[in-house]
């Protein structure tokens, strides 16, 4: 019989970017839902009707034609989280909406997942209190239960998100993400087709169907699977949450994909 694994003390690090396995997930719904809400509440001040009519005679039919006002991103977080919290009562979700420039912190980390690369920095603040842990088992080194079990509250508040709701937030909202992402972004990259891109990454990677063995390397972790390793950071981040928590947070972003009408990932051509 194969006895029980031993969790190994004081074991090494994770790999880099693998202890926010969370990261990437929290972050794709809640950039979904970053604009949500703002831009009616950001529009420039509408210029008094005297000053216009003023305006108009002065300029006489030259006046170039009328443009929208700028999305204002700066002092939008409280009306944001406001709008937010009511899609989900979880407190590990609320406890998200409590840091601040949500709409850039939140676009930039969709396009470092969208690339392949770790959201770490933008979303440090949901790195778990508790060590990355590994076990013995059958001579091997694999990841211990209780590594998974660090991301459990985060899988819960992932999918304890009301979809229907993504979607009228994302839609009315949709001005204040793509102006954050206007500053970040090269010409003809449509934020739909990275979000669409980023979500299509995660919901990509194949849930294990057994124990993960990884081989210490250096103060590291590395997979001992070369196909693991040679996974993205962002796409390892996913498979440190382990087989369950990763089905939940799939299954709810497949659910939000397609409410959104987003591109498939075909469509959504990866740069």
């Amino acid at each position: 019989m194969t006895s029980a694994p031993s969790l190994t003390p004081n074991t090494p690090p994770e790999p880099p970017g693998s202890r926010r396995g969370f990261l990437l997930v929290s972050l794709l719904v809640v950039a979904l839902l970053g604009g949500a809400g703002v831009f009616l509440f950001l529009r420039a001040p509408e210029q008094p009707v005297a000053e216009r009519v003023e305006h108009i005679q002065s300029v006489g039919t030259s006046a170039p034609a009328e443009t929208k006002p700028a999305v204002q991103i700066a002092g939008t977080d409280s009306r944001v989280r406001e709008l937010l919290s009511g899609l989900s009562n979880d407190t590990e979700f609320l406890r998200w909406l409590s840091v601040g420039d949500l709409a850039r912190r939140f676009v930039s980390a969709t396009n470092a997942v969208a690339d392949g690369q770790s959201p770490s920095v933008q979303l440090s603040f949901l790195a778990p209190n508790a060590g990355f842990q590994v076990a013995r088992r059958s001579g091997r080194t694999v990841i211990a239960p209780e590594s998974y079990a660090r991301f459990d509250g985060i899988a819960r508040a992932i999918a304890s998100v009301d979809t229907r709701g993504v979607q009228r937030v994302y839609q009315e909202l949709k001005p204040l993400l793509e102006a954050a992402h206007a500053e970040i972004a090269p010409p003809g990259r449509p934020f739909d087709q990275v979000l669409a891109q980023a979500i299509g990454r995660i919901t990509a990677v194949r849930v294990p169907t057994g124990l993960v063995e990884v081989t210490p390397k250096g103060a590291l972790y590395a997979y001992v699977d070369p196909r693991l390793e040679a996974l993205s950071g962002a796409e390892k981040h996913l498979l440190r949450m382990g087989p369950e928590n990763m089905r939940k947070v799939q299954t709810k972003l497949s659910e939000i994909a397609l409410v959104l009408g987003l591109p498939s990932p075909q469509q959504a051509t990866r740069p």
